[in-house]
Formats: C-alpha cells, structure tokens, sequence
C-alpha cells in the first residue's frame, strides 16, 4: 500500500520548494515597503522585483500588476459596480459581481455578444474546459489557466485579469489584478496609497515574495513540457475509468480542456459520498470548487452545461508536477472497485 494520494490541485497546488525559500528569506526585512529609509528600501526592492517576475509569468510586460489578497479581491476590484455581464459558470468570486445571463452550451462554452460588458474566465476550475476569448473582454479570470497553458494575458486582448499565487504553488492569501495600461480602476480598500492607489494597505511582503518565486518557476515547468506528461497522466486515468464504468459521464471532454483536469459522473452515486470514500481510501478529490464545496447542492457549472440530475454525482480529479503513473493507476482501482460495490448495492 501506498501513502496518500493528492489529486485537487485545482484547489489549491502545494507549496513550492522556491516560493518557501523567498518567503522565509522576505521574513528577515524589516522594512515597510512605503517608507523610503534603507530598510524600507529593501523591502520595496522585493516587492518590485516579484511583481516583474509575476509580469514576466503571465505575459503581461507593460502591464500594470496589482498585489491583492486573491484573485477574490481582485475579482472584486475588477467587477464591482461595472455592470458586466457572464454566463452561469465563473467562479463565485466573479459571478458575485455579474448577471449570469449568456448562454453556455453543454461543452460547457459561452457566447459572448458585447465583450467590453462581459467577464469570461479563460478556463473552468471544475470541468476544465478552455473558453475561446474574443477580443476585448472586460474582465478574465486566468487564475486556473495559469501556470497551466502556454498564454500570455498581452495576446488575450483583455481589459483586466484575475490570477492567485497558490494555484501556481505559491502561498495562500495573495494574487493579483492585472490590468491592461490605461484602465481606470476605483479603488475598493482606501485609506493609503499602495499599489498606485489601487489597493490601500501595506504590502504582505513574505506573500508577495512567494508569489513571485512560484510564478518563475512555473513558468519554467511549463516551458519544460512538464503539463504536457500531466495532460498523459489525465488520459491515463479517464481511458480506465471509461473501460470499467461506462456508464460515468466525462463532462466536457468534447472542449478544449486544461491538461490535468477531469471531471466526470456517475449517475446515482452523489459526489460528496464519492469524495469521503476516496478520502478514507487515501485519495484528496473534490465534488467540485473549493470555494462551493460543502454546500451538498450540484454544481451550477454542470447545471448550466445542461447536465441535469447527474451534476450530483460529479467528481472532480485534477493533477500535478510530480504525480506517477502508478500513483493515477492506484486512484482509479480503488475508484473503481467503490464504484462496482454501488452498482452490486442497486442490483
């Protein structure tokens, strides 16, 4: 027997070895980056020098990068009061700000009529599936694609784009606004002027530094095909599935996908008894976002794609650098062998 197994990287992806070592090296300034002593300096200097690395990362030279909280803080930031419109699949930091009104197809693909008024994620943190940007989007949640898909926000042809560190292995409770030059934007936390008076309130340095080392090494990882053996491995996982439970509904496998996400229903079978059985199994997989998990209603992304009842019964695998051959083959057995005692049970 094997050790436990992490398969919910869309959640939230471990901790790199790099971003650890800037964070703790960051701990030792002293300084606030607004002060313009030494030491404040230095801080400053850390700070500038990660937001040129996360710039770098995502493609975005020339454009301006706004340290937040989260992509939830900068979903914020970029929505709030903006009118936009999207279809019923954004996660629930953006679709907090939107009118879910555009129509999305059961590949799980959104038609968008007025992009300057639109908000559309450019991948689906639940299914997977790859939305084909038009040009001038209001607002694009990059945050799953990220690290993940060989774009670059200055081709997307975007107005703002919502990213967070630790979907990159990065830490938790930091991620960015990304605008393109020229947006005027409102701040949504004042009282000081940090982030060219976008974001008030003193940098989280060690966040910050973390950020910035996690988004140069993924970069890296991505240039090194590392996604491409990830994108085998999910191949792997759903042709054994599919030849022992045909049955189980691959949803959105008909759309561009990102390479390590797979989400798929077993009619009869809930999601979250899934998820509790493969935990106890030694498995880490989701019924769906980790911001709407718990919530035991079916996921509204599947309920848009047209997916009906059997949206209870989703579960979400979703890999990542470092998995084996053997650590999917061992997951989709022990998935296999619950799924034929539920089968045995309705017989």
């Amino acid at each position: 027997m094997g050790g436990r197994v992490y398969l919910d990287w869309n959640a939230t992806a471990p901790l790199r070895p790099e971003a650890r070592a800037a964070m703790v090296a960051a701990m030792d300034l002293v300084g606030n980056p607004s002060s313009v002593h030494a030491e404040g300096r230095a801080a400053r200097a850390l700070v500038e020098k990660a937001r040129a690395q996360v710039a770098a990362a995502l493609g975005a030279e020339g454009a301006e990068i706004v340290f937040t909280s989260g992509a939830s803080e900068a979903a914020a930031l970029a929505c709030a009061g903006r009118g936009l419109v999207a279809g019923d699949i954004e996660h629930d930091s953006v679709a907090a700000w939107v009118d879910p009104c555009l129509p999305v197809d059961r590949k799980g693909q959104v038609s968008v009529a007025d992009p300057a008024r639109s908000a559309l994620q450019l991948a689906n943190s639940e299914t997977g599936v790859i939305q084909d940007l038009p040009p001038g989007i209001a607002v694009c949640d990059m945050t799953q694609a990220f690290g993940k898909l060989p774009v670059a926000f200055n081709w997307l042809g975007c107005d703002m784009a919502l990213v967070s560190a630790h979907k990159i292995g990065g830490p938790k409770g930091v991620g960015a606004l990304v605008l393109r030059r020229g947006i005027a934007l409102e701040a949504r936390i004042r009282g000081g002027g940090q982030e060219l008076g976008r974001r008030a309130g003193t940098e989280n340095v060690v966040g910050i530094a973390g950020f910035g080392a996690a988004a140069e090494a993924a970069s890296r990882e991505l240039s090194a095909g590392k996604w491409l053996e990830i994108e085998h491995l999910r191949n792997i996982l759903e042709n054994t599935i599919e030849a022992g439970a045909n049955e189980t509904i691959f949803v959105g496998k008909a759309a561009p996908r990102l390479p390590n996400t797979s989400c798929f229903a077993t009619p009869g079978w809930k999601g979250e008894t899934q998820v509790m059985q493969m935990d106890l199994a030694g498995f880490a997989i989701s019924a769906g976002s980790a911001c709407s998990s718990g919530k035991l209603r079916a996921s509204r992304v599947l309920r848009a794609m047209g997916l009906g009842e059997a949206a209870a019964s989703a579960v979400r695998v979703s890999l990542g650098p470092g998995l084996r051959e053997e650590d999917v083959m061992r997951f989709a057995e022990a998935w296999l062998a619950a799924a034929a005692r539920i089968r045995a049970r309705a017989g």
